[in-house]
């Protein structure tokens, strides 16, 4: 597997020129103009000028800052303007977090995908703390993440994408933009680069400062992550190290070893054939990273123009989504992504209309570019056999190239007698059947899977081999928005998968021998 992190790196914030043109310059980025849209005693937008890329055929023209003419949903208002425009003109002025040629080798790998030859595993945390940010944290979601890709591959026999929802998933969207507690109205809690958990006035209000350190510890947790992922770490031969201590003692740890093992004596028997272990292949792993699309003025400010293409990339991470609250065909986050050349995804519920799902499609990707798209459905179990077909086949019937993909968390969001909010694994589990089912059914391919976990021991899903009581979630209930798996629940599911995708292999090698169709 060869290292994701090196691409182009001569990436520049576009800066206009008296005579309106586009100047390139090296990585280190010019400070970029900020125009800041006040209402009184307050600001929610703020943009930076640069020329346009060339538009899609009948698409208005497209620039960093042409989603302030459109409706934006879910950004806070900041009491300060003058210091969101310092702090935004601050972080326009940092490096890039990731390189476009990382997002467009990560493009290569999801086209895969989209027709069968790789799955791609997506996983992390609901929403990134600063109060959780340490390198055990890091490298336990990072070890479970690699057991999981290696039950995975070894099921499916296919390469396995690994992208975190890690280094910059910080912003979450609200249902409602105030919270009640006790009488107290306060605005909602909406991620940690944006304001504070702690109910109380002065931890509710939106403070720019945030931002920066919300880049400052997306790379902190990327080197972390660039260093496990190249520097042995993730090495084959450490397959059986992987383990972590609270698995290990388990029916899903023996089964893990047992798989380790294997993989063990298929490394010895290369050695003994002559076939090198040194290959950088066996040593490194492919990781990227992702997050949902929200904030756009932070997402625009470290948005850049990579001088080898002349694309721009959004460089906060490789690949970006567009959530079920703002991916409205005419609003500003659909207009902000539809400019950018990151692979991306689209959350799609049961409330997602196929036909509106088609034009936003073809709105993000008028080229019909395999491995852009990535459509992560998220609907609960019941709702995904009824629903899901009719998505497909209006995607088929357009003749648009997407990887589908399954988000079984959302659609499963129950309120526990304590008053937490839960996930049942079972319903986890029977919401990925359903995907499975489906597009058995309809002869289309399941991409991948879409989840939030975590490598620490948390109690915040229940059910699993390791049962999580109701009783249990107030024990290691740590998550800052939504109930994630642990460890445990995520290496259970990747075996159910693998068991899944096992199955599929070999019923297409048997059609394939017999001379049936194979999907």
């Amino acid at each position: 597997m060869a290292v994701a992190f090196s691409g182009s790196a001569n990436l520049t914030t576009p800066k206009p020129s008296l005579g309106g043109t586009t100047t390139r310059l090296p990585l280190s980025p010019p400070t970029p103009t900020l125009h800041v849209s006040k209402k009184p005693n307050r600001t929610i937008i703020a943009s930076v000028s640069a020329s346009p890329p060339t538009p899609s055929t009948g698409q208005t023209p497209w620039s960093l800052d042409s989603w302030k003419s459109k409706r934006a949903h879910q950004l806070p208002e900041y009491p300060d303007a003058d210091e969101l425009e310092s702090v935004l003109r601050t972080i326009g002025s940092f490096p890039p977090i990731v390189f476009a040629g990382e997002a467009r080798k990560l493009e290569d790998k999801l086209a895969n995908a989209a027709v069968g030859k790789a799955f791609l595993l997506q996983g992390g945390d609901c929403a990134e703390s600063f109060k959780e940010f340490n390198g055990t944290n890091i490298r336990d979601t990072f070890r479970v993440l690699l057991q999981m890709g290696i039950v995975l591959t070894f099921g499916a026999q296919m390469p396995v994408i690994t992208v975190g929802r890690m280094a910059g998933q910080f912003a979450k969207p609200r249902s409602d933009p105030f919270e009640v507690k006790d009488g107290v109205k306060l605005p909602s809690y909406r991620g940690d680069n944006i304001n504070g958990d702690a109910f109380d006035e002065k931890s509710r209000v939106p403070d720019p400062q945030r931002l920066i350190r919300a880049y400052l510890q997306s790379v902190g947790t990327l080197n972390l992550l660039r260093a496990f992922a190249t520097g042995g770490y993730a090495a084959m031969q450490r397959v059986s190290q992987w383990n972590l201590d609270f698995v290990k003692h388990s029916e899903l740890g023996d089964r893990y070893m047992e798989l380790a093992q294997r993989v063990d004596e298929a490394l010895g028997f290369m050695a003994a054939a002559g076939l090198t272990l040194d290959d950088p292949l066996m040593n490194m792993i492919d990781f990227w990273t992702s997050h949902e699309c929200l904030h756009l003025p932070y997402e625009q400010a470290l948005t850049r123009e990579d001088s080898t293409t002349g694309l721009y990339y959004d460089c906060s991470a490789h690949m970006l989504w567009v959530g079920e609250r703002t991916r409205q065909l005419d609003g500003a986050h659909v207009e902000f992504l539809r400019g950018i050349s990151n692979p991306l995804g689209i959350k799609a519920s049961d409330k997602m209309d196929p036909d509106e799902l088609v034009k936003l499609c073809e709105i993000l990707n008028p080229r019909n570019k395999p491995g852009r798209l990535t459509i992560i459905t998220r609907m609960g179990a019941d709702n995904m056999r009824i629903k899901l077909p009719h998505l497909i086949r209006a995607v088929r019937q357009a003749g648009l190239i997407v990887t589908w993909v399954s988000d079984p968390m959302h659609g499963n969001t129950i309120k526990a007698p304590c008053g937490l909010k839960t996930r049942p694994f079972d319903a986890i589990r029977a919401e990925l059947r359903a995907f499975f089912d489906v597009h058995e059914q309809e002869g289309s391919y399941p991409g991948g899977v879409h989840l939030e976990m975590t490598g620490q021991n948390v109690t915040e899903c229940v059910g699993g081999s390791k049962v999580v009581t109701f009783d249990d979630l107030n024990s290691r209930y740590h998550t800052h928005c939504d109930p994630r798996l642990n460890a445990s629940q995520s290496l259970e599911l990747a075996f159910l998968i693998s068991d899944r995708l096992r199955k599929r292999r070999l019923k297409s090698a048997k059609e394939f021998l017999t001379g049936n169709s194979v999907n």
